[in-house]
């Protein structure tokens, strides 16, 4: 059975310090402008730089050998249609990154449900959106990032480049598209996004830390003295946590910690912002036109903690949070603004622990 225990709480009591109680789309595909007229332009006679073409009619068999040895082995995956979108060519490089053979798929058309490109939103591209067949009505280049389905049945990130091939006289015969492998990259734009995470949370609790916190604060503190829109600041420390880390261990302290900061993070309001500001002390930022205001929210906090448990290893423990706190004025820093909090924080410690107490306007 499990062992449950309460550290026993001082008295409770909430007051203040003196009577002044004081929050891709669609694939991106880059389409021309409509043309004034529904003649398509001829394309120049040099293809584009991004998309090998085969000359379906090669002057020389030497030639045709090198040139498809060399799309062959492309890293790349390349294939053509014609203009019925049935696939004419297949690379390695298509294989590699499709899991399809080409045995699989030439002579099947693109649409068959076998690539089966969506964007990011899940919308199906093979219909309506197609880019390969849009570039093959108005002869225009285009460029995507879109998902694929590979022969596995799982889902591929690829960035795409589609062209248009056409005969000696510039009528299009078909089309050619080019595709690598988007997993890297975006695997890399993930752990950059991951790494301005990580510089801006607390690795334990997952809340803001100081750095995070301390930019908050500064814009809070600008908005306050631009348009008047008062906000308070509450220190919240947990009593006693130097005995639950020496008694109960220091994975137990973690343990308490994250289920203290989940109760903070669950009870406050949508414009109030809490933070592990260090050790066992946490920085609430709050919405609060009154001293009154944000005594009413520090005690919700502490009452919150007070009603809540943390349950690691087979121990159930119930701790408790003290709270100081100051309502920020128009010509504070965050120095003293901290100074003001903190001051009032050593007050509720000193009369008991388990209380709040919000320090005096000046």
């Amino acid at each position: 059975m499990a062992d449950v225990r309460r550290l026993t709480p001082p008295t409770e009591y909430s007051g203040h310090m003196n009577s002044r109680t004081t929050q891709r789309g669609r694939a991106r595909v880059r389409t021309p402008p409509a043309a004034e007229s529904t003649t398509l332009p001829a394309a120049p006679a040099t293809p584009s730089p991004s998309v090998p073409a085969l000359d379906p009619t090669p002057s020389s068999p030497i030639g045709a050998d090198l040139h498809k040895a060399i799309v062959d082995n492309m890293a790349d995956g390349v294939y053509y249609v014609d203009t019925n979108r049935k696939i004419t060519y297949w690379n390695h490089g298509a294989e590699r990154i499709s899991g399809y053979a080409a045995a699989d798929i030439v002579g099947r058309n693109c649409h068959d449900d076998i690539l089966a490109h969506v964007d990011e939103q899940g919308q199906s591209l093979c219909d309506s959106l197609c880019p390969l067949a849009a570039t093959m009505l108005d002869g225009e280049s285009r460029e995507a990032s879109v998902w694929l389905r590979h022969d596995a049945g799982y889902r591929k990130p690829v960035r795409l480049h589609t062209s248009p091939v056409r005969d000696a006289t510039g009528k299009i015969v078909g089309g050619v598209e080019v595709f690598s492998d988007d997993s890297a990259i975006l695997r890399a734009v993930e752990d950059a996004d991951r790494a301005r995470r990580d510089a801006l949370t607390d690795d334990l609790t997952g809340l803001p830390n100081r750095r995070m916190f301390d930019a908050a604060l500064r814009g809070r503190l600008e908005n306050l003295g631009r348009y008047g829109w008062r906000f308070g600041l509450l220190i919240v420390d947990i009593d006693h946590f130097k005995d639950v880390n020496d008694e109960y261990g220091h994975a137990f302290g973690d343990a308490v910690l994250v289920s203290v900061a989940t109760t903070l993070h669950g009870a406050i309001r949508a414009g109030d912002i809490v933070a592990r500001w260090g050790g066992e002390e946490f920085a609430v930022l709050v919405e609060a036109s009154s001293p009154a205001t944000l005594a009413e929210m520090a005690d919700r906090l502490r009452v919150m903690v007070a009603q809540s448990e943390t349950r690691f290893a087979g121990v159930t423990l119930t701790v408790y949070v003290s709270a100081g706190g100051s309502l920020a004025a128009t010509d504070d820093t965050p120095e003293t603004l901290f100074a003001r909090a903190d001051g009032a924080l050593y007050a509720a410690k000193n009369r008991g622990r388990n209380r709040t107490e919000i320090a005096a306007e000046s």
